[in-house]
């Protein structure tokens, strides 16, 4: 009869947990030390007359609040509502049992999403009004950029309702069409209320790239009491000669896109609770 020794515990291999926890120090540790060689190799005064010259981002104040993040957030909500309405047609059309309705729906969508923006936009804000003289945008800057950018994200906008309405259980359309309840009110009453709660968050991301999107509005030529964010630091840049304007406006839009990022990361872990 064999018997078995067992290796004391100093001399047996670490633990999965233990493993996990040795390489996390060493990926700290390597990203230390790179962070150190970068503060020690950066000439922090040429970086900071070039980038953080206080002076400009003071004078940019507080017009770029009142103009330039003003504006990004008007373009940004009046091309979110109306994506989100051609969006959720779309989808219905997508889904729809009418073949025309299908076709029409997926040209639509595979187009917009295959169209850089900036040319939509640009189509949008010059092609209409040649093929149609006299045609003037309800709102019209405004109305102008709630099309151009609103007919881009309702393409995604339209998948990611389609996503939803297919992740509710087929369970409860079956139910509810045994109660003897039609299409239409089986879809709007049952259907849809969830779809909404489970695309919520990716419909937040949509909305945070529109934010980004709204850079692209000086193509329609908007004047400079019109100015979207980026195209505020832009003007301030050429006149300051300093790219600092750039700077305060990245930051103008991370005072947008963070809280929408922890709005995100919060409606996903309470989704995921709910399941």
């Amino acid at each position: 009869m064999t018997t078995q020794t067992v290796e004391p515990a100093h001399r047996r291999g670490l633990t999965r947990r233990q493993r996990a926890r040795a390489g996390r120090g060493a990926q700290y540790a390597v990203g230390l030390i790179v962070l150190v060689l970068l503060a020690v190799k950066t000439d922090w005064a040429q970086f900071s007359a070039a980038f953080l010259r206080v002076d400009i981002a003071v004078r940019m104040f507080p017009r770029v609040i009142t103009i330039g993040l003003l504006h990004t957030v008007i373009y940004t909500a009046l091309a979110f509502v109306f994506a989100f309405v051609v969006g959720l047609v779309l989808a219905m059309m997508r889904l729809s049992s009418i073949r025309v309705y299908r076709a029409v729906s997926t040209a639509y969508i595979e187009f917009f999403r295959g169209v850089p923006a900036l040319v939509v936009l640009f189509m949008v804000a010059y092609g209409i009004p040649n093929a149609f003289p006299g045609f003037s945008f309800p709102g019209g800057q405004f109305g102008m950029v709630m099309v151009g950018l609103g007919v881009t994200a309702a393409a995604y906008v339209a998948e990611t309702f389609r996503a939803g309405i297919q992740a509710v259980p087929k369970g409860q359309v079956e139910a509810a069409r045994t109660l003897g309840m039609s299409s239409s009110r089986t879809m709007g009453t049952i259907v849809i209320p969830q779809a909404f709660r489970i695309v919520i968050p990716p419909l937040t991301n949509e909305l945070i790239l529109l934010v980004k999107d709204s850079s692209l509005v000086y193509v329609v030529g908007v004047t400079a009491n019109q100015y979207e964010l980026t195209k505020f630091s832009q003007d301030f840049l050429n006149r300051a000669v300093n790219p600092t304007p750039l700077v305060v406006g990245a930051i103008c839009y991370l005072a947008i896109t963070l809280p929408l990022s922890l709005l995100v990361r919060r409606l996903e872990r309470r989704y995921a609770k709910a399941r």
